[in-house]
């Protein structure tokens, strides 16, 4: 497969996955945990803006600051697909001429920038397909030509910090694609849940955690030791997270986190302000956590000490 098929089909599974994104969708969690589907969008869109002058031979100085920001607008669909067929038109073009693309790790040719483009297209589509129930399917032919490319460049990847660590590798194309990419292939609505539960954990938000918690959510805290405190249902629940989410300077950082089935686990650091204002200490432990119905039903704390 020549590069630009391999580049333009990969935009293009992009760009299905993009369309049939529902209305009530854009908030929703992805499996990059730093955003929401709307922000993953907006990502590659702003990925695809900028295709448009580094293959036309421009810097990254002389782009600038030009596409920082929100690139979505009040259409984001719209705005995307505009983007995704600039670029497009662009690749075809700038391919033949050779030459190289001045990146922000150093120049590379403009066919490996190509690859490059074309391999987070198509992982990026798996996250909006996945994040909004859609279809997950990835063409094989798209997955064995980027999965032999990346063979050769996945150690750098992760070596710059642009990939997590790998997943579990089982054979199957695509899920080992992923897996390489850092994903859970098995990626679902619990991971969803658990990404929107934690979030509101770590905002403070008692409400928006409570809405994401069964009627007889149960919750083990971690104290007072050795067994701490089992409290049920979640008007008993909500005045023991009202205490946790309230001590000043309170922080709630998810560490790690996974989902197997309907139980996860997650290792967080939660820490609280001294009498200057600065952090006057934390804890570490874990959650083992339950779900049912889509929605947590269970919380166990346990304490590091």
């Amino acid at each position: 497969m020549d590069v630009f098929t391999l580049y333009h089909r990969s935009v293009e599974h992009f760009a299905d996955r993009l369309t049939a994104i529902k209305d009530d969708q854009w908030a929703d969690p992805t499996p990059c945990a730093d955003w929401d589907v709307r922000a993953l969008v907006n990502h590659v869109t702003y990925e695809n803006l900028w295709t448009v002058p580094l293959m036309e031979g421009a810097t990254i100085a002389e782009v600038g600051d030009r596409f920082e920001g929100d690139v979505l607008g009040d259409d984001p669909i719209g705005a995307a697909l505009d983007a995704a067929r600039a670029a497009i038109d662009c690749v075809r073009e700038q391919l033949p001429a050779g030459g190289e693309v001045h990146l922000s790790f150093g120049d590379r040719p403009k066919e490996e920038y190509a690859r490059q483009l074309a391999a987070d297209h198509l992982l990026h589509g798996w996250d909006v397909a996945v994040a909004t129930r859609g279809d997950t399917r990835i063409d094989p032919h798209l997955v064995g030509v980027t999965g032999t490319w990346f063979a050769a460049n996945e150690d750098g990847y992760r070596e710059a910090g642009a990939i997590a660590g790998r997943h579990y590798l089982t054979g199957e194309p695509q899920d080992d694609l992923l897996a390489r990419f850092g994903r859970d292939p098995h990626w679902g609505p619990h991971h969803g849940v658990l990404a929107r539960f934690n979030a509101a954990f770590g905002s403070g938000d008692l409400e928006a955690a409570l809405a994401l918690s069964t009627d007889d959510i149960v919750f083990d805290s971690t104290s007072p030791a050795p067994d701490g405190t089992r409290v049920e249902g979640k008007d008993a629940v909500r005045e023991v997270w009202r205490e946790v989410m309230t001590t000043p300077g309170m922080t709630f950082t998810e560490e790690e986190s996974f989902v197997t089935g309907d139980r996860a686990v997650v290792r967080w650091r939660y820490g609280w302000a001294g009498d200057t204002g600065d952090e006057g200490g934390h804890v570490r432990g874990v959650d083992v956590v339950r779900f049912r119905d889509g929605l947590v039903c269970e919380k166990l704390s346990y304490v590091k000490g």
